[in-house]
């Protein structure tokens, strides 16, 4: 090319430049600020080409965004530049972009950005290869991966992610993993707020750190304080226990949490489980805290062991754990089951406890006194205090204990008394779960129906003694032996009045015994559960090249009245005839649904 067509083509790019700058404000075209060089290429006759100097980048505005970049290529007719090496996009005071590519249309204001793109806003820093910005939705959007770094939160990476700049959210989409030095959180979507640190979580989600792994699929997580609330499948697993719910509210600082609805934590080192609508949980203080229809189970080979209560709390390590039931406490298993105002049960030594409470606060001379009781086969038992002791390494039932006002009653087989032995203290020892012998210490009375071997009623034998001892079998007396007998002799039951059948104390409160463990919740008042709110359910999110997006591309590209020449005309490099329309060519890829 001679000097002097250099000289025009020069002459006619100042124009057009100048032309350009001139109206640009009127019709919100891009404006070239600063273009050190400028030429132009036989195979994009409708391009002007844009060349940085040694210490000043090619610069360009359009409606509040500014471009630097070593070289670009401006398209007039479709307001479109394309941007080459070390290319930097700014938007106001908040947002700066880094790529080595960048695309850019002043009739869309769309933006693509390729090469080691860097999103920068004051909370976050988003790094990945290929970036789309929209400027009218103010929103970006990556498809093959990105990873977004805050300073307090850590880094969070997926497959897809958006970033919506009016409200600093991000949405990440497909195999999301934000990493933190105390936890790490794997999701299938993950919305996070930079400002505030919040983030939610849908579908599939685990949190896992040193002391507890979560999952839950719906959840809210505060990266700042390290609370969580998690609904639908939530669960907790820690230290050899298992809390589900149909929610939970987690605060890792305090080593807590609390769940409502349908509650579940297993213990699986003791072979536990506790179930309810409301629990605290305390990590710091191996503690647990339920109500609400509270039940623990204590699973055996043979036959597992439910206590209910208003109110259960289980504190302790694993080898020195406790169970504490109170308030209308009940037990049950097939071959025992009991009631108390508490019950205590310590699962080294195998000691369970059941007390009732002096509830006679006002001095009524009327008043009733309920003792703890037990039912063991046929035998009610009931006294001030009751201890029940088991082998916990056997796991069957070794000795009882009944402190003051001891009394032991059991139907008589065939007819309508009952057999009835009191005294100050009771003692017992069980074989196979079954009483075997039975020691009445001191003040013993008692009241028994004999029989022959064909169970005929031969009398019935009434006595006070010093104390008393019983062997037992097959739920029958085999012998019975007095000591230090004071009185007493056996009556025909003709000669025996209705007004001597019963010991002072005699309650026969079989209608309260629990015969199943449906049985153990029949006193409680109806239960009203809270409805689970707070997290909005999973919505699809909105496609990011939705049909407003590619209608404002299809509506951006030339009509053939703008530039007849070049529709007549075809270039010698197709591919540069092309170049400013990518958006336009990958309109079919870009219409593909997002899962």
């Amino acid at each position: 090319m001679t000097l002097k067509h250099k000289s025009i083509y020069y002459f006619i790019g100042v124009l057009f430049f100048a032309g350009a700058v001139l109206h640009a404000q009127d019709r919100r075209r891009i404006e070239i600020e600063h273009a050190p060089f400028m030429s132009f290429d036989e195979a994009k006759p409708e391009a002007t080409i844009l060349t940085r100097g040694n210490s000043k980048q090619v610069h360009i505005k359009h409606d509040g965004i500014e471009l630097w970049c070593d070289e670009a290529v401006y398209y007039g007719s479709q307001d479109f530049i394309e941007a080459y090496g070390n290319v930097h996009v700014k938007q106001g005071d908040t947002i700066n972009m880094t790529s080595k590519y960048v695309e850019y249309s002043g009739k869309t204001q769309l933006a693509f950005a390729s090469g080691s793109v860097v999103l920068t806003e004051p909370s976050s820093k988003l790094t990945t290869d290929t970036l789309y910005f929209d400027r009218v939705k103010q929103q970006a959007f990556y498809r093959s991966f990105g990873k977004v770094v805050r300073d307090t939160t850590g880094t969070i990476t997926s497959t897809r992610g958006r970033y919506y700049m009016n409200s600093k959210k991000y949405r990440f989409v497909n195999n999301v993993k934000l990493v933190n030095p105390e936890y790490v959180i794997e999701s299938d979507q993950l919305d996070f707020y930079s400002l505030s640190g919040y983030a939610f979580l849908f579908g599939p989600t685990t949190i896992t750190s040193e002391t507890s792994v979560i999952y839950c699929e719906r959840g809210f997580y505060n990266t700042q304080d390290d609370t969580g609330y998690f609904v639908k499948k939530s669960k907790i697993n820690y230290d050899e226990r298992i809390v589900e719910g149909d929610s939970i509210y987690f605060d890792r600082g305090k080593s807590f949490a609390s769940a409502s609805n349908n509650i579940t934590i297993t213990d699986t080192l003791n072979s536990t489980i506790v179930k309810a609508h409301y629990a605290e949980v305390f990590r710091a203080k191996d503690s647990v805290f339920m109500t609400k229809r509270a039940l623990a189970i204590t699973v055996q080979e043979n036959d597992s062991i439910f206590v209910h209560s208003d109110t259960l709390m289980v504190t302790g390590k694993p080898e020195h754990r406790i169970t504490r039931a109170y308030y209308n406490a009940k037990i049950f298993k097939s071959d025992l089951s009991g009631k108390a105002d508490s019950i205590h049960m310590n699962q080294k030594t195998g000691l369970t406890q059941l007390i009732n409470l002096d509830r006679n606060v006002t001095k009524d001379p009327f008043y009733k006194v309920k003792h703890p009781i037990l039912w063991n086969f046929e035998n009610q038992i009931t006294g001030d205090s009751i201890h029940l002791i088991s082998n916990p390494k056997t796991e069957t039932l070794d000795s009882l204990k009944v402190f003051d006002n001891a009394f032991i009653i059991s139907k008589d087989s065939l007819g309508a008394g009952y057999n009835q032995i009191s005294g100050k203290k009771l003692f017992g020892l069980f074989e196979n779960n079954a009483l075997s012998t039975i020691d009445i210490i001191k003040n013993a009375e008692s009241i028994y129906y004999l029989r022959n071997d064909e169970n005929e009623l031969v009398g019935i034998d009434k006595s006070k003694s010093g104390s008393i001892k019983i062997w037992v079998s097959g739920n029958a007396i085999d012998e019975l032996r007095k000591f230090n007998q004071i009185g007493g002799k056996t009556h025909p039951e003709s000669d025996f009045k209705d007004n001597e059948k019963i010991l002072k104390g005699f309650q026969w409160r079989n209608s309260e015994r629990p015969i199943s463990v449906e049985d153990l919740f029949k006193d409680d008042p109806p239960l009203e559960l809270p409805i689970i709110q707070g997290l909005k359910a999973y919505s699809p999110q909105e496609e990011f090249f939705d049909p407003t997006l590619l209608k404002r591309i299809e509506n951006a590209q030339p009509k053939p009245s703008e530039n007849t020449k070049l529709n007549k005309e075809k270039p010698k490099n197709k591919a540069a005839r092309t170049l400013p329309n990518k958006f336009k060519r990958n309109r079919k890829q870009l219409k593909k649904p997002l899962k």
